[in-house]
């Protein structure tokens, strides 16, 4: 049985699903790229949704019982429906294949209230927002938002072809066009985009927001050393590991909210223990750089792999996902 198949198998199941969970419906699919297609999700009767700030996800239940994250592409205002783009991971576990492959217009689905944690400050005098691939959707609902408000404002798009580019024309079209630069660099080496030259331009004072492949990432982290503290700000979707330079060691994790204490072995995640005890917890990337599965760590002394949590978080949350103890007990809110 693949991990895959595992997964599946011992999912939970939609009515384990905690009660704020909505049940909306599919109200629009449509392909936007090679692999990718927006799905707009609505209350069956109408009626407002949750507001979604830009950077906002919501979690949703896929039909192979896998939950994932989608960033919500909307527009300023808009709370009549969310719009989500799901890119058809060939090689994942099978999530997002089973959205795109199996989810109709007119399917209903179960879908979290939006949570934040790539938040847009409105605090900057101007900003620079860098994707890469499907990491446009965050930056997109922030491109709009920041062109509502009259802010100062530079997006820049990395792509490999113009037909794997999401929401490209949305970003050529009059309003935004005067603020992007959409690059593809047709996967030859030579047309690589000059990111360093690009940087050279960001004024000290800006904002960076940057979602995309963990390349990128790192790109424009070293890119960004010795800018003040809390004006880089980093979101992705997972596409890229997590170092092995570690040593696992085998502990116990405890559930705060039950009491339950589970083993958690050498090759085996916090995650893949509690999917196997059918403990429904959200997820995505699970490779320690979407941020879906950010837990609140209440005791004990992780070992902390991931992509998303600063410095000053480490004593107080752990993504389930990669990260691991150091300590013999951890303890979670869960």
């Amino acid at each position: 049985m693949s991990n895959e198949d595992l997964a599946v198998a011992t999912a939970p199941t939609p009515s384990t699903v905690d009660n704020g969970w909505m049940s909306l419906q599919v109200v629009g699919k449509q392909c936007i790229a090679s692999d990718v297609h927006e799905f707009e999700l609505a209350r069956a009767g109408g009626g407002a949704l949750p507001p979604a700030e830009p950077g906002a996800h919501i979690t949703l239940l896929t039909p192979n019982g896998l939950t994932r994250r989608y960033s919500v592409c909307n527009r300023p205002g808009e709370t009549a429906l969310y719009r989500i783009a799901v890119k058809r991971e060939a090689q994942g576990l099978g999530g997002s294949r089973s959205l795109v492959d199996q989810v109709q217009r007119g399917d209903p689905v179960s879908v979290s209230p939006p949570a934040n944690y790539f938040p847009l400050g409105m605090e900057a005098p101007s900003y620079w927002l860098i994707a890469g691939g499907i990491g446009i959707t965050p930056i997109l609902s922030m491109a709009r938002a920041l062109r509502q408000r009259g802010r100062a404002f530079k997006v820049l798009y990395l792509t490999q072809m113009p037909e794997s580019a999401a929401y490209r024309d949305e970003l050529l079209a009059p309003d935004l066009a005067p603020h992007a630069t959409v690059h593809h660099n047709h996967a030859d080496p030579a047309q690589r985009f000059d990111l360093a030259a690009a940087m050279q331009a960001c004024p000290a004072d800006a904002h960076i927001y940057c979602c995309g492949p963990r390349r990128l990432m790192d790109a424009v982290k070293e890119l960004a050393r010795g800018r003040p503290s809390g004006t880089v700000h980093f979101e992705d979707f997972g596409t890229s590991e997590v170092s092995d330079a570690h040593t696992d060691i085998p502990f116990k994790v405890r559930l705060c909210k039950t009491g339950q204490m589970f083993d958690v072995p050498c090759g085996k995640t916090i995650l893949d223990v509690l999917r196997e005890a059918r403990v429904l917890v959200p997820s995505s990337c699970e490779s320690g750089t979407c941020g879906s599965c950010r837990t609140r760590l209440v005791a004990g002394v992780a070992d902390h792999r991931d992509y998303v949590l600063d410095e000053d978080q480490h004593d107080s949350e752990i993504m389930i996902c990669v990260s691991r103890a150091k300590s013999s007990v951890i303890e979670i809110d869960l």
